[in-house]
């Protein structure tokens, strides 16, 4: 064995422990290895970075880009809601979750199928009162089937595809993996539905109930085109049936209804008290058009200030670009966190209204969640107490402002996120464009 191929082969095995040791991110000790290849000569220097320019890599890279916009959009998860029951049958519908993520990852990444079939897989486990990992290996297992089913379901198609094209034998196409692929996964998931999930130990996770935070209470406007307008609030509890959300209030002309009767009807403008659990909650009100008060809040100031500038541009055509994409950074940077406010918290006994959060701190309160209590008032005008959760929306630096200014401590981090039908249609249409490109090819 000559000393290169021990080099070599002493960099891949401190490479593997690394990655099973996992003190660093993956993405650092891959380049260090490719620069120990450098530095031994076991990889010319001008060669090194060639591999990311290979069309497998840059396949890749767009189909993650491409599948975080479907995520971000709310484009699958509108349609996992649709298509996954998360009561009756437990058997019939861990074969529709899985199916319907091994169907994702054909056309996606892998781990991004797994990511937003996961709250589905979360809630059905809860509603069915057995252990999540009985769902969730099954939900894995089969994204990973169902990357075998396309050229682009999984990386190592792509590489093994350039490889050929490279060895003069042309390139798979889009489907050439299919008769085989497609086979295994069906039988795989069969398998997976019909016995495997029985065969995974029940584990619960210990304590996850202290950290629940239950529904969340939260003000949604009803514009003319939402289709809860000119309903009556039975019709839209009945509408919100599906997704484990409620009405529990309405408001109009800026004045709370009470009682509020199942027959009395929303109309254009009114606002909605609707209690729904955080991960139902943005699937709750894109099934009806509704808009958060603080999200709409939110946009109607983004295009106030950009009337303004416009109407103000005197300043030339740089100073008008640079304030553009300020804004769209400002706008990108927008983002979901829930907040406990401390028993020491200067928030405790105060509400929103007083706080002027729009101007302080450009952070908008969307909903509030309180335990075992429900408050009659107006989520502006209700005093926090202590252990209330807040959903808020902001900059991830005037957020993490506010929770250190004002006593409050963030939870970990978890998909909430409000979908956005015009640009999941965006993300949907540039997927099928996507697909239908490499078909052509």
């Amino acid at each position: 064995m000559t000393l290169d191929q021990l080099l070599i082969l002493a960099i891949l095995a401190v490479t593997i422990a690394l990655f099973i040791w996992g003190p660093w991110r993956h993405d650092m000790v891959a380049l260090a290895s490719l620069l120990a290849c450098v530095f031994t000569g076991l990889i010319p220097a001008e060669n090194a970075f060639n591999g990311f320019g290979h069309p497998a890599v840059v396949t890749v890279a767009c189909v993650l880009i491409i599948s975080r916009g479907l995520q971000n959009t709310g484009a699958m998860d509108a349609l996992a809601q649709r298509v996954v029951p998360r009561s009756g049958n437990i058997t019939l519908g861990i074969l529709l979750l899985t199916g319907l993520g091994a169907f994702l990852s054909s056309f996606m990444n892998n781990i991004g199928a797994l990511a937003l079939l996961m709250p589905v897989a979360a809630d059905m486990a809860e509603k069915q009162n057995i252990a999540p990992g009985k769902i969730l290996m099954p939900l894995s297992f089969a994204t990973i089937l169902g990357g075998m089913t396309t050229l682009i379901g999984t990386p190592p198609n792509l590489v093994v595809s350039g490889f050929r094209a490279s060895a003069g034998a042309g390139s798979y196409g889009m489907f050439d993996f299919t008769p085989v692929g497609l086979l295994v996964t069906v039988v795989g998931l069969l398998f997976i539905g019909l016995i495997g999930w029985r065969l995974v130990p029940g584990r619960s996770q210990a304590g996850a109930s202290s950290f629940d935070t239950g529904t969340y209470l939260t003000e949604a406007v009803v514009g003319e085109k939402s289709a809860a307008a000119g309903k009556s609030l039975r019709e839209i509890g009945k509408l919100f049936g599906a997704e484990d959300a409620q009405v529990v209030g309405i408001v109009h002309n800026d004045a709370r209804v009470s009682p509020a009767t199942p027959w009395h009807r929303a109309h254009s403008g009114d606002i909605l008290v609707i209690e729904a659990e955080p991960e139902s909650l943005a699937a709750s009100l894109s099934s009806l058009g509704l808009k958060m008060v603080g999200e709409s809040e939110s946009v109607q100031k983004d295009k106030e200030e950009l009337k303004d500038k416009m109407s103000q541009a005197t300043a030339g055509r740089k100073e008008k670009s640079a304030e553009k994409e300020k804004n769209s950074n400002h706008r990108e940077e927008m983002q979901l966190r829930e907040l406990v406010v401390m028993p020491n918290s200067l928030l405790v006994g105060r509400s929103i209204q007083f706080l002027h959060l729009s101007a302080r701190y450009q952070i908008h309160l969307l909903a509030l969640s309180r335990r075992g209590r429900r408050s009659v008032r107006r989520l502006r005008s209700t005093p926090i107490l202590a252990g209330d959760a807040l959903l808020m929306m902001g900059a991830d630096d005037n957020l993490n402002h506010f929770a250190r200014e004002q006593g409050c401590v963030p939870l970990a981090q978890r998909d909430i996120s409000m979908p956005n039908k015009e640009k999941s249609a965006i993300a949907l249409i540039a997927m099928a464009l996507a697909v239908g490109e490499l078909l052509l090819v």
